[in-house]
Order: C-alpha cells, then structure tokens, then sequence
C-alpha cells in the first residue's frame, strides 16, 4: 500500500477541496448545493485517495483570493508530481476525477456560468501542468 507523508496529505486535500471551493466561489450561488455535490462527487476517487482526502482537514492557502487560487492551482501541479512519483495509475485517474468533481459543483444549481467554466479552465491547465 502507498504511503503519503502529512505533507503530500495536505497538498492532497489542498488541491481537491481547493479546487471545489475555487469553483464554488466563482460565481453566487446554491453553496450548500454545490459542496453537496462535491462530497458525492469524491466517489470519483480510488478507496485510497479518498482515504488520504478524508484523513484531515483541508488546508486552504491564507489571503486574497487571488492568494488562495495560486495556492490552489500549485497545490493540484504538485498532487499530480507527488501521485506520478508514488502510484502512476493515482497520477493517471487524478485529473480526470479532479474535473469530474468540480464539474459536479459547478453544475450543481443546475447551470455552469462564465466564471466557473473559467476556473475549470484553469484547474485542468494546473492538473496538465
């Protein structure tokens, strides 16, 4: 079995969770919804991952939100890094769940606007570095 240490953990949590809340927040909306859906959406994740996702709390970057979506966006290059080094088949399933998940958010009130379409854009520009 893969073993993560704390801080690949965080940088795990940082980039999944990060990623939901950059979308979430993009534009107003159902928030109670869209994590919702987020939550349900983490099925997208091998038993493992999910694991690693859920043994702490996420750790978001502090600051502007400027500050936090660079945060965000590092955080998903260096998930993948981290997985492509330890589990290649994690490395190869991460981005396509990582957009499934925030997809799901973004959808969750039943429509994608401008705004979140544009931080899914940015999220799969950081997850194919």
């Amino acid at each position: 079995m893969t073993v993560y240490t704390d801080e690949e953990g965080r940088t795990l949590r940082t980039a999944v969770f990060g990623a939901m809340v950059l979308v979430s927040t993009a534009e107003p909306g159902a928030l109670d919804e869209e994590s919702h859906a987020g939550i349900r959406a983490m099925a997208a994740f091998s038993p493992r991952l999910r694991q690693v996702l859920g043994a702490a709390r996420p750790e978001l970057p502090v600051g502007s939100a400027a500050d936090v979506e660079v945060g965000v966006l590092e955080a998903l290059r260096r998930s993948v890094e981290v997985l492509s080094a330890k589990t290649p088949e994690e490395a190869a399933a991460f981005p396509a769940a990582v957009l499934a998940v925030c997809a799901e958010v973004a959808g969750a009130d039943g429509r994608v606007g401008s705004a979140e379409d544009a931080v899914l854009g940015k999220v799969r520009a950081a997850l194919e570095g």
